[in-house]
């Protein structure tokens, strides 16, 4: 402690600054202000005290000096403050709620805070912490996608029947194609990420060509039948077709979720299902391939294997691919559809009345 500084601690407060040490209640800052007096008490010096409490020197004797001051009830005081900045007026923040709500001036698509702060008369930071008060985020926007198909409420229990309830002695398949999957190299290699500083990898790249991924999903063991083609016409379609119906035991009917995509239901695709009675094919309705379970698989194959790979040409991406289908059936997991068909029906109803309304 400071040369010329005296603690003085009488019984009644040594007392009373135990209990509030022992105290399992007592909130924390007053338990260390209590252990900073007694260590004083005991004769510690302050350095010893600094590494006890893990306070700072000038923090010891803010609270040595209040002791002498104040006594225990000092200990148990925070000094109140003024506020450095009055708050913002009701009518400010409203203005500012009723800014972000309503259509930016001239051709702006949104606003921005600096826009927001200028045009209110406030700090940027003002507008921040309204914004976030009331949830609201002018810069951000969701995309979506209502479905207009008449028979989609048919076709999605139709799907959905499928999922949780599939037919005896059947297989369920999940069919689409994932196309023009571009094999990129890049033009400068990147770092490996280190701490304090990500991964990085050059905005630009080389292509090498594509490909694509025709993929049938089995929903009962989860397992992908995978083929790379060069191109997704009908002729590709059916080649895949006759590869899954090769793999496919023989006495099982075959039921298949496939897009509206035109490929799907060429002349040649149909008069291919009629020579071939044990496949079924179940459209999904229109704008509402999400209900393809098979998608899942494309973005999960996107995240893992296409995003950041370094592709030096197609025969390197078609094996990138190959080797996840490969790890995919290595530890399959059957898809479950979760989602109750009712709600999903309600917020497509709930979506196309907000949009009437609107518009």
């Amino acid at each position: 402690m400071r040369t010329g500084i005296a603690v003085n601690v009488t019984r009644d407060d040594r007392r009373r600054l135990e209990a509030i040490v022992l105290d399992r209640r007592a909130p924390q800052k007053h338990v260390w202000r209590a252990k900073i007096i007694l260590a004083t008490t005991d004769g510690r010096g302050t350095t010893e005290i600094m590494r006890r409490s893990g306070k700072s020197k000038p923090v010891v004797w803010r609270w040595q000096e209040r002791f002498m001051r104040e006594g225990v009830e000092g200990l148990l005081r925070d000094k109140t403050r003024l506020p450095g900045k009055k708050p913002l007026a009701a009518e400010t923040v409203r203005r500012v709620v009723d800014l972000a709500l309503g259509p930016p001036p001239g051709e702006t698509t949104h606003w921005t805070g600096r826009m927001l702060a200028k045009a209110a008369g406030v700090s940027l930071r003002s507008v921040q912490r309204i914004l976030d008060a009331h949830q609201l985020a002018p810069h951000r926007i969701r995309t979506f996608k209502l479905s207009k198909d008449p028979k989609f409420a048919d076709k999605l229990m139709d799907i959905v029947g499928l999922y949780v309830d599939p037919p005896a002695h059947a297989v369920i398949l999940s069919v689409d194609e994932k196309s023009q999957i571009q094999a990129l190299d890049r033009t400068q290699p990147g770092l490996p990420m280190k701490k304090g500083r990500a991964g990085t990898m050059t905005h630009d790249y080389k292509r090498h060509g594509t490909t694509t991924l025709f993929a049938a999903l089995n929903l009962l063991d989860g397992t992908i039948i995978g083929r790379n083609m060069q191109r997704h016409r009908h002729q590709e379609f059916i080649r895949f077709l006759n590869a899954i119906e090769a793999q496919v035991p023989a006495g099982k009917v075959i039921h298949a979720i496939v897009d509206n995509y035109a490929t799907h239901k060429h002349p040649k695709v149909r008069a291919w299902l009629a020579n071939h009675p044990r496949w079924t094919f179940h459209f999904t309705p229109t704008s509402a391939s999400w209900l393809n379970a098979v998608e899942g698989f494309f973005a999960k194959l996107t995240r893992r294997r296409l995003k950041r790979g370094v592709f030096r040409s197609v025969i390197d991406l078609q094996a990138a691919i190959n080797r996840f289908v490969e790890e995919t059936n290595a530890d399959p997991k059957p898809f479950v559809w979760t989602a109750d068909p009712n709600r999903v029906l309600a917020a497509v109803k709930r979506g196309k009345q907000m949009l009437e309304s609107l518009h």
